[in-house]
């Protein structure tokens, strides 16, 4: 199983940018579809975005479309998520994971997480 480590989360004011990266150790990584999600005090867990093993394909909330923008690097078994345009409403733990099987947008796709990164976007 993937072992997942988030970084780059941070302070920042409304309408700033933020990368997140996601390192993962394990052999499976290339071949395994990876998510972002968040969240924020006292609400559930919510899907950001999910990117397919090749990259390929891309899915996105509704809430995020047009500001962040997944990607990943499978030589260095990252994953990244680059926030653009951020607001308040971002603001959330924001965890990476693994898919079991295929991309996929429902938490329960996802088998291995990491331990999340703190964002925090100021008006």
């Amino acid at each position: 199983q993937l072992q997942l480590a988030e970084s780059g989360g941070g302070l920042v004011q409304a309408g700033d940018s933020l990368r997140l990266s996601c390192a993962a150790a394990g052999r499976t990584f290339s071949g395994t579809a990876m998510g972002w999600f968040r969240q924020a005090p006292g609400k559930e867990r919510e899907f950001v975005a999910a990117i397919s093993w090749s990259g390929g394909t891309t899915y996105y909330a509704d809430s995020v479309k047009g500001r962040f923008t997944i990607s990943r690097d499978n030589a260095k078994n990252t994953v990244f998520l680059q926030m653009t345009s951020l607001k308040p409403g971002d603001t959330a733990v924001y965890y990476c994971a693994a898919a079991q099987w295929a991309i996929a947008t429902l938490a329960s796709e996802y088998g291995a997480w990491g331990q999340g990164t703190q964002v925090t976007v100021s008006s």
